[in-house]
């Protein structure tokens, strides 16, 4: 059996503020542009094939969708370490940094529809896209199966959000949908937000080589892909992206 190839895109190297840069990947549509725009913010395991996959994906549909890596300041473990130590401290203002640095990059491009830009967060990403939606520039946010910060406050000024969750997760699972479903509620933020019961955690992805093995193995987020689960999550997505990206501002 001959197996796909993973897409792959164009490398950027973002600059920051710092001095240093953001590696990143870009996915462009094969139509001309301006394009709408989305950043793919991964989950923990970083900028991987099944990331890429995703980031194709949205291409496919029309969007100039771009990939920063926010494990670019060192080695994967140190990244992650300083990413996860963040996220507990709820101090995640370096990561959101990055974040926006991707975003003014992906607005410059005269490819782009600058007015025109979402995010889309997966796990860990999802978290951070949650928080980055917070800050002008977006239309819309998907958060899936990420964190949501318990202090609504700290989600005030959020622009629309898609979210999705996996029952079967007991750690981001539908204690953080009703979480994101109050506070969004209570702010009077468009939204659509569902559980999907039957899967668990990372349900859109597909995980290779020593991430899938890792990620199959037992804990209480019930980590593997659901193909119901990830496809109407999928259209949920799209559909909300149409109205609130792709659609007239309000």
């Amino acid at each position: 059996m001959v197996c796909a190839m993973p897409p792959t895109g164009a490398d950027l190297a973002i600059p920051l503020t710092d001095g240093g840069s953001l590696a990143s990947e870009l996915f462009l549509p094969q139509s001309a542009g301006p394009h709408p725009g989305v950043l793919v913010l991964h989950e923990s395991f970083g900028l991987n094939d099944d990331i890429r996959r995703i980031a194709a994906r949205f291409a496919d549909e029309g969007y100039a969708a771009l990939v920063p890596n926010l494990f670019s300041h060192g080695s994967r473990i140190v990244c992650l370490s300083r990413v996860m130590t963040d996220m507990v401290r709820g101090a995640v203002d370096r990561e959101i940094a990055d974040i926006l640095a991707a975003r003014t990059a992906l607005a410059d491009r005269p490819d782009v529809d600058a007015d025109r830009i979402a995010v889309a967060g997966f796990c860990l990403g999802g978290g951070f896209a949650l928080i980055a939606a917070t800050k002008p520039g977006f239309r819309a946010a998907a958060v899936n199966y990420g964190d949501v910060p318990k202090d609504r406050a700290k989600l005030d000024g959020v622009c629309p959000v898609v979210a999705s969750f996996g029952g079967r997760d007991r750690l981001f699972g539908r204690n953080m949908a009703e979480r994101l479903e109050a506070h969004l509620s209570a702010l009077g933020v468009s939204h659509d937000v569902h559980t999907y019961d039957d899967a668990g955690h990372s349900f859109f992805s597909q995980h290779e080589g020593w991430q899938g093995w890792l990620a199959r193995l037992p804990s209480p987020m019930a980590v593997g892909p659901d193909a119901s689960a990830s496809a109407d999550g999928w259209q949920r997505m799209l559909t909300f992206f149409d109205e609130h990206v792709r659609g007239p501002a309000t």
